[in-house]
């Protein structure tokens, strides 16, 4: 930093070497003394390199000022070092006017954003309206394709509710309600919800009581574990969905479908991810098991997956060690 400070003023210092050659000079040519003007070159330099000493620390404190604002990325209109002449004054404008200019920008974008958030919000809470009433209608036939349409329609609530938890996960607000719940109370209200998958698709599912009591939110969890029945019951043709705990607190949901391509694994969490068997299905979103990520990292559990050429393994790891409570 100091070779880069005397960059700067080389100019200067360039200025006083050619003013003592010439008084040194046009002594030599008159005949006069050149101990003066050397005694007076040697007091303006040791004054002068005092002077730059001083200006250094300074310079340096401004530096360290401007280089910690900018690693931070904390800089605002009020701790910017206080301009020393005319150009930092017109840089400190400018400086100023940006700042101005993206707070400006900051606010309209953030106001855009609640907008569309709150539209959408609404949007959900309206559309389930007509959706339960459909429910409702459905249910009072009990021909295959009553049982076909009930599915679709459940599948349209399922993407609804993921919308739903969409916006809220990267909500300022926070909506858990985190204390004990029986991990049992929790599955058997997923499965409820997919009886009728499993009956007209002729899954065979294999539950017995977990006897587990879990430190977690019941709604964010009953969410993930709805959309692992729902991929296991979506790519399971045939075969058998088991439900099962492994220790330590592990919960496991397990399934004889398509499973999932060995390249994929490590990238099925990802959003927007679907992976070869997705595009084969063309509908897939890749956001389902993404949220479901979101949530368990939010929860303070983990979630992995494990395939085996056919058939799927997930894992919740409810374990709350980590976990932090307000």
């Amino acid at each position: 930093m100091f070779f880069e400070y005397i960059k700067s003023h080389r100019k200067n210092i360039i200025l006083w070497l050619i003013i003592c050659a010439l008084f040194t000079l046009v002594f030599s040519l008159y005949g006069l003394p050149i101990a003066p003007v050397l005694y007076g070159a040697l007091l303006s330099g040791f004054f002068g390199f005092v002077f730059l000493i001083i200006d250094f620390i300074s310079y340096r404190r401004r530096r360290i000022i401007l280089k910690k604002l900018a690693e931070e990325i904390t800089i605002s209109a009020d701790n910017i070092p206080f301009p020393r002449n005319g150009i930092d004054e017109e840089y400190t404008r400018l400086i100023h006017t940006l700042y101005d200019s993206l707070k400006a920008y900051e606010n309209e974008a953030a106001e855009k954003l609640s907008d569309m958030k709150d539209y959408y919000t609404m949007w959900v809470h309206q559309i389930k309206t007509p959706i339960a009433a459909m429910g409702l209608i459905l249910q009072c036939g009990d021909s295959p394709e009553y049982s076909e349409l009930s599915e679709n329609l459940q599948r349209i609530e399922q993407y609804a509710d993921m919308v739903l938890c969409y916006l809220r996960l990267d909500s300022d607000s926070s909506d858990l309600v985190i204390r004990e719940y029986d991990l049992d109370g929790i599955v058997r209200q997923a499965v409820r919800k997919f009886s009728s998958q499993f009956i007209r698709r002729r899954l065979k599912l294999i539950y017995e009581p977990l006897d587990k009591t879990v430190l977690t939110d019941e709604k964010w969890l009953l969410f993930v574990i709805e959309q692992i029945i729902s991929n296991a019951v979506k790519y399971t043709p045939s075969g058998e969905v088991e439900i099962y705990c492994e220790e330590p607190l592990t919960l496991c949901i397990r399934d004889t479908g398509i499973g999932i391509a060995p390249e994929d694994l490590p990238r099925i969490f990802e959003k927007g991810y679907t992976g070869c068997n997705g595009r084969l299905d063309k509908k897939a979103s890749g956001i389902g098991l993404y949220l479901c990520r979101r949530i368990c990292n939010r929860l303070g559990h983990k979630i992995r997956a494990e395939s085996f050429g056919t058939g799927t393994i997930i894992k919740i790891s409810i374990e709350t060690c980590e976990l932090e409570i307000e």
